[in-house]
């Protein structure tokens, strides 16, 4: 049981990847989970279908405004005190979007910043000012294959992931003497709920281009993040850890 005793807070945990993370922390011993959505409902239902599967984990669910400094800091001081401590940070949440340049609302690219970069700085310095306290943590990062190829379109999403890539390497050198690694996961085509509606013509010409010949599952991915959170990844930090079957966009 690699993570046995660990507590988490998952961000964008309610389904897809998140989720995924979540269930295979429990799984692997993980003694307490906050799973972060961005409604309370989708929060309360991720949760009572987590309760169900495990009528023995500690659980508990926050909704706060991720780019919201203080909403962040103070759910995320809730946590650390119904948990005791916050071992592992999983930043998952974040938004997407496939508009062309010239269509492209300004506003709508500053709501993915905002939510894809200064999201995650929002959480890492509410949860590292905990880990300080207790000597030590994980802090992982949901990229992307498009930080590294880009994208014919919606630029705002591959450079948010970029600067999310840049985030995880320049915290990992400051954290490192805290004892705190810092992480990413790059995930490529994985089987959420969006890439599940898409028709066979479409998702076809995808597969078809990933060397392994299939699309990624959630817990593919799920099972990178729960590398990097255990200790066998205890002289890793500052990667960003490829989860794409070697596809190339």
């Amino acid at each position: 049981m690699i993570l046995q005793g660990k507590t988490a807070v998952v961000t964008g945990g309610t389904r897809g990847i998140g989720l995924a993370v979540v269930k295979g922390f429990l799984d692997t011993g993980a003694a307490a989970v906050s799973v972060w959505g961005s409604r309370q409902e989708t929060v309360d239902k991720a949760l009572a279908e987590l309760r169900e599967a495990y009528p023995n984990a500690k659980l508990s669910g926050k909704c706060p405004a991720l780019n919201d400094a203080a909403a962040v800091a103070q759910a995320m001081d809730e946590v650390a005190a119904g948990f005791g401590r916050i071992d592992i940070l999983v930043n998952n949440a974040g938004i997407s979007q496939s508009t062309k340049l010239n269509d492209y609302d300004p506003a709508d690219f500053a709501k993915i910043l905002d939510l894809n970069v200064a999201g995650v700085f929002n959480c890492t310095q509410a949860a590292v000012r905990h880990m300080k306290e207790q000597g030590g943590g994980v802090v992982l990062n949901t990229s992307s294959m498009v930080s590294i190829y880009g994208q014919p379109g919606g630029c705002g999403y591959p450079a948010s992931k970029f600067a999310v890539n840049g985030l995880t390497k320049s915290l990992a050198r400051e954290l490192g003497p805290f004892n705190i690694r810092v992480n990413a996961v790059a995930p490529g085509i994985t089987r959420t709920d969006m890439v599940a509606a898409l028709p066979k013509e479409m998702i076809q010409p995808l597969i078809n281009a990933i060397p392994l010949r299939r699309v990624g599952e959630p817990e593919d991915v799920a099972n990178a993040f729960l590398y990097l959170a255990s200790d066998m990844a205890s002289y890793v930090t500052g990667a960003v850890l490829s989860v794409d079957g070697a596809a190339m966009t």
